[in-house]
């Protein structure tokens, strides 16, 4: 299970785990989050303020303790921190409401940080700006380590969930964990997530094709990608964005649903009245209407409505992996056992359930997402027949 530092309050340990999971240093950790407790079971505006302020000071010191090492030039020293306060930054904006002022200067120093850390550490990852409809998708590329007979790699396009980035899954390891079993990566900030949502106001839609199109279209444009070898994978709602996505774009060769959501509609139902499973952040409803562009909880409920793969799964005919967690807090494994079931086409369908003997039974494996993230490269070296394989 899990380890809770907040007790009572589920949002908060979850994101400390995820800060762990991208570098976080548990004992400097400690050293700010102790004082936090009681105002942790308040879920307010300055629980909000103390939690930003707290991860602020974490990200303030690594990015101080980076720029004395760049001064050196002790450029791997100092990208290792950079990196680390921008896990920092990224987990204390993940709290901030929509209209906090505070949100979009914290995410702006993240990027600052995670620019500066690949550039000292001299890492092959590079921005790209994905052109989709009348602007651009941020994302990052990652390439493979290739045999030197190979022209061209395969590629995992990999979408976030509702409330991770594509910094987040750099930081975790998971385009690392590709690119050694020969598969390029490319991670993506799609609509209603990431920099999309931030910086250009892009909002969720259902209809998660056209994002992933777009990214096949670019990916297609690239020597050194194998078109017949494009794959999809998605995080947390990502379980519901990369399915769909296959279901309607057949120039995915793969897709692998990591926290499988089969009817987003029904967990947003249950969790408006109440009655419904764990939440990822304490805004969750604010943050849902920022996210989809909705004002009431019945706009927010007709687009979600929307939201089942009931449809996609039939249409799926390339190899798909659904992995859960036993033990999920937040989505049912039910759900997960729905979209495994419903994908009778599919050539090769293998549902991975992470038990409680071997960890990793929480969401998305948040309590071992190494577990998931070798799993799942394994799992797509195999169909892609890499020399990870």
């Amino acid at each position: 299970m899990m380890f809770e530092y907040f007790p009572e309050n589920y949002p908060w340990s979850m994101a400390t785990m995820m800060a762990v999971n991208a570098g976080g240093i548990i004992s400097e950790i400690d050293e700010v989050l102790k004082d936090l407790k009681e105002v942790s079971i308040l879920n307010d505006d300055t629980a909000s303020q103390a939690w930003h302020d707290a991860w602020s000071k974490l990200g303030d010191r690594n990015q101080r303790l980076a720029e004395s090492d760049a001064h050196l030039n002790r450029c791997i020293s100092s990208g290792q921190k950079y990196l680390r306060a921008a896990a920092y930054f990224m987990t204390a904006e993940r709290m901030c409401k929509s209209n906090s002022r505070r949100r979009l200067i914290t995410y702006q120093r993240m990027l600052d940080c995670f620019e500066l850390g690949i550039r000292n550490l001299k890492d092959p990852v590079t921005n790209i700006a994905i052109p989709y409809e009348d602007t651009f998708l941020p994302s990052l590329f990652f390439p493979a380590i290739a045999a030197p007979e190979e022209s061209s790699t395969p590629c995992i396009i990999h979408f976030d969930g509702l409330d991770v980035m594509k910094e987040y899954l750099y930081l975790m390891g998971v385009p690392q964990q590709f690119a050694c079993r020969g598969i390029s990566t490319l991670l993506l900030d799609h609509p209603g997530v990431g920099g999309a949502l931030r910086l250009q106001d892009l909002k969720l839609s259902p209809n998660t094709e056209k994002p992933a199109s777009a990214a096949v279209n670019y990916l297609e444009s690239r020597e050194d990608i194998d078109p017949n070898k494009i794959g999809i994978a998605g995080i947390s709602l990502g379980g519901y964005y990369a399915p769909r996505a296959a279901g309607f774009e057949s120039r995915l060769s793969c897709v692998v649903a990591w926290g499988a959501i089969n009817d987003y509609g029904a967990i947003t139902k249950g969790r408006l009245d109440g009655s419904g499973t764990n939440l990822s952040v304490s805004h969750w409803e604010e943050h849902m209407h920022w996210v989809f562009g909705t004002s009431s909880r019945e706009e927010l409920l007709e687009i979600t409505n929307k939201m089942s793969l009931d449809e996609a799964l039939e249409n799926i005919r390339c190899p798909i992996l659904v992995m859960h967690g036993e033990k999920d807090r937040q989505i049912p494994i039910e759900l997960a056992e729905k979209t495994i079931v419903g994908a009778i086409n599919s050539p090769r369908a293998e549902f991975k359930i992470f038990a409680t003997q071997d960890g990793g039974v929480e969401h998305c494996q948040v309590d071992n997402c190494n577990l998931a993230i070798e799993y799942m490269a394994d799992w797509v070296a195999k169909v892609f027949g890499t020399n990870g394989a």
